[in-house]
């Protein structure tokens, strides 16, 4: 999702996603990473059923790999902490199914502007996809649903298309929505680059524009095939099929105070519409000085919070007194959670919350 920007002809301040460190840095226009997952976690051991192939010692992995798309054929490098080139090695070749193996090929910016994040990839999203494959190498939880991604720029956030594109392995129908055609152009490149790769059907995920400032439900475009505009806009019947979703994902969404009010707003309009809904939200919690509490503190997280009540609280009936409140969320064990893909490191700062709407207690 795009944030505000400063004033016209300001020249605006970079930002690099931690996830990026090792791409060049000053390289303009669009990068292609890879990151790689396969059926089962991290490290698994011949006591978990697997030969140990999707660990450490899984052939063709890669680091993220950034290289610029205007030759998307040629080898990016990788460097280590020290900036030392790193060679692949010749390893012993494992006896494990090609087919459990998979690469996302994501197309992102390496720096941008703080009103076009939506076009690099964060680590929440990265924890979000583990979510998604994990439940949908586990269970059927995520079969056949209709899900929405909100806020999805490339990683999601990633986020698009991380999560998307996880998630449209075997969902029914994905709605991929976000604000600005750059990020939604990149969106659709994503899901072009990857449905062939990862077996789904493109018809199958919906990029469309949805302006949280518009809130829910949003405007239907017209059906003029000539009018570019309106590529990203929605149809009636879309709406509908949007409001029937069992499932809304979001990564990263959470650093404005400003775009949490829009967002929760957007986000409680659309769940207690159409069928029962849940949130899954991963975020990570970011640390800054602050002169007004002189502390350090997490910049947004406690303006988060106030949306919604945790289950204890909702059962004591304490916290559903506060004006607006009609969601309630529980925190998942990252325990819980094992890491599927190779490419970042999670430390200790991320979170993932399941929300669902409260319908005992009506939305203002």
């Amino acid at each position: 999702m795009e944030a505000g920007g400063g004033g016209a002809g300001e020249e605006e301040e970079q930002v690099m996603s931690e996830v990026h460190l090792g791409c060049p840095p000053h390289f303009s226009g669009l990068h292609v990473s890879r990151f790689s997952f396969c059926s089962r976690p991290l490290g698994a051991s011949l006591d978990d059923g697997g030969d140990g192939s999707c660990g450490s010692e899984l052939i063709a992995a890669t680091s993220v790999s950034c290289g610029s798309t205007s030759s998307p054929d040629v080898d990016a490098v990788t460097v280590d902490e020290d900036g030392d080139l790193v060679l692949d090695r010749r390893r012993r070749r494992k006896k494990y199914a090609r087919s459990d193996y998979h690469v996302l090929t994501i197309q992102h910016g390496v720096t941008s502007s703080l009103k076009c994040v939506g076009l690099q990839v964060w680590k929440a999203a990265l924890l979000l996809a583990d979510f998604v494959l994990h439940k949908s190498f586990t269970s059927s939880n995520f079969d056949g649903v209709t899900a929405i991604e909100v806020g999805a720029g490339t990683g999601d956030n990633p986020w698009f298309c991380l999560v998307g594109l996880t998630l449209a392995r075997v969902a029914r129908r994905v709605f991929v929505t976000d604000r600005g055609t750059d990020i939604l152009d990149n969106c659709t490149a994503n899901v072009r680059m990857n449905s062939g790769k990862l077996k789904f059907d493109e018809a199958k995920v919906c990029v469309r524009e949805l302006d949280w400032k518009m809130s829910w439900p949003p405007p239907v475009g017209t059906s003029d095939p000539s009018d570019q505009s309106l590529s990203y806009s929605w149809s009636a019947h879309e709406i509908e099929e949007a409001e029937k979703a069992a499932v809304l994902f979001a990564a990263d969404v959470i650093y404005s105070d400003d775009l949490s009010d829009l967002f929760f707003d957007t986000v409680k309009k659309l769940m207690s519409r159409g069928a029962k809904k849940v949130l899954y939200l991963a975020l990570e919690k970011r640390y800054n000085f602050s002169l007004d509490e002189l502390d350090v503190v997490a910049n947004g997280y406690a303006h988060f919070r106030s949306f919604f009540a945790t289950q204890e609280e909702h059962g004591d009936g304490d916290a559903v007194k506060r004006d607006g409140l009609g969601l309630v969320g529980k925190q998942i064990d990252l325990a819980e959670v094992p890491q599927y893909i190779r490419e970042y490191e999670r430390g200790k700062d991320l979170e993932i919350w399941e929300i669902m709407y409260s319908p005992d207690h009506k939305l203002q």
